[in-house]
């Protein structure tokens, strides 16, 4: 029988090394994610500037030349989008194990009174 060495209450459903672990790996993916879409941006804003100096955007109207610039900027706001919401969930999962160790405290603290 594995016999893991718990500190925490037995009562608890998770393991707290387990949910810090996802709270890195959470953080991690956030960072690669604004690398990939700040990336994808930067190889997006040079294929336009190409375009542009080569003329291909002769004859485009103010709305296409609106267009293609909304274009450029909807791809990087999903990644700052998805960066905060992953780095909410790691904080947010950090928090709520506060919350239960201070709960678990101030129980404790309550009976010995």
């Amino acid at each position: 029988m594995n016999m893991e060495k718990r500190e925490n209450f037995l009562g608890t459903y998770f393991s707290k090394d387990v949910v810090v672990r996802l709270a890195s790996v959470a953080r991690f993916l956030s960072w690669v994610v604004v690398g990939v879409y700040g990336l994808e941006w930067l190889v997006q804003a040079l294929a336009m500037i190409l375009q542009v100096t080569r003329g291909y955007w002769t004859g485009m109207g103010a709305p296409d030349v609106a267009q293609s610039i909304l274009y450029l900027f909807e791809q990087p706001l999903r990644g700052v989008v998805y960066f905060v919401v992953l780095q909410g969930l790691a904080q947010g999962l950090l928090i709520f194990m506060d919350m239960e160790d201070n709960t678990r405290r101030a129980a404790r603290n309550m009976e010995q009174k």
